[in-house]
């Protein structure tokens, strides 16, 4: 419970920085508009094709099925990390004393498109392969694969900001990356969950505002009900993207240096981060 009131406590530092810097919200507004167009533009091919029914007839062709949802997810994530890289950027400006804006954020990451590509490349194929291993295990089969990528994340949880900060290359960021957790480890997994009970919490509004929709008992007011809970869930979704970012980039700078970010404080992040 204190690891999770250190969250609370560096979440509030996160969002310190993020109302200064408000504009980092347009990093996850732009990632979330270019999925959905990648989304749109995988989908379209196949509205109004008989392409399903010719895998049926075919299942050959199943194979090109696997290939399109590997580049999904590849281009996916590099539409994710592209954006998170921006954050990155503009958080250590901040955290370094200056006021990012933008086109900085952009600009960094432009900067290091390969590289971020790259690790693309690599998160998506590891995440590409542990989806299919689970479409394909039985529940003992599941909780293993389940495992395996919560170690992933933990062991690439701070590879972007390395990829951003000392432009490495992917495989070079994920070994520094493992080399930081272990001077802090745990804090990063508390961390993420810590961030996932609060936003949690915080959802619950939204399902208050569908039943007081229901409650008015007339079709104006469902509707009216679940518009506003979308619109709430989407913006918090955007809030929650941005802080976890900045609460990333935060303990990559104390875990990499031993030194504070302006905006937080030090001996929080001493007690929040266990050295080895």
């Amino acid at each position: 419970m204190g690891k999770f009131g250190r969250t609370w406590a560096m979440m509030k530092s996160s969002a310190t920085v993020l109302r200064q810097d408000k504009e980092l919200m347009v990093f996850p507004v732009l990632s979330g508009i270019f999925t959905m167009l990648l989304l749109a533009s995988f989908i379209a091919p196949l509205v109004g094709s008989d392409f399903f029914a010719r895998l049926e007839d075919n299942p050959e062709n199943e194979n090109w099925v696997y290939l399109g949802l590997f580049l999904f997810y590849v281009l996916s994530y590099f539409i994710v990390i592209f954006f998170n890289a921006a954050i990155v950027a503009c958080a250590m400006i901040r955290m370094d004393g200056g006021d990012p804006t933008v086109k900085d954020g952009l600009n960094a990451a432009m900067n290091r498109i390969g590289k971020v590509f790259a690790w693309a490349v690599v998160a998506g194929t590891v995440g590409f392969i542990l989806r299919m291993i689970e479409e394909r295990s039985q529940i003992a089969g599941k909780i293993v694969v389940a495992l395996i990528g919560l170690a992933w994340t933990v062991a690439s949880y701070l590879a972007v900001p390395v990829l951003v900060v000392e432009d490495r290359g992917p495989f070079d960021a994920l070994k520094e990356s493992g080399r930081l957790l272990k001077q802090s480890w745990g804090e990063q997994i508390i961390g993420n969950l810590g961030f996932g009970l609060v936003f949690f919490v915080l959802s619950l509004p939204a399902v208050g505002l569908v039943f007081g929709g229901i409650f008015l008992g007339n079709g104006y007011g469902v509707i009216g009900g679940i518009v506003l809970a979308a619109v709430y869930l989407l913006i918090l979704g955007i809030v929650q993207s941005a802080l976890q970012v900045i609460y990333q980039t935060a303990v990559y700078r104390y875990a990499r240096d031993g030194q504070a970010p302006s905006g937080f404080d030090r001996e929080l992040l001493a007690t929040s981060i266990r050295q080895r």
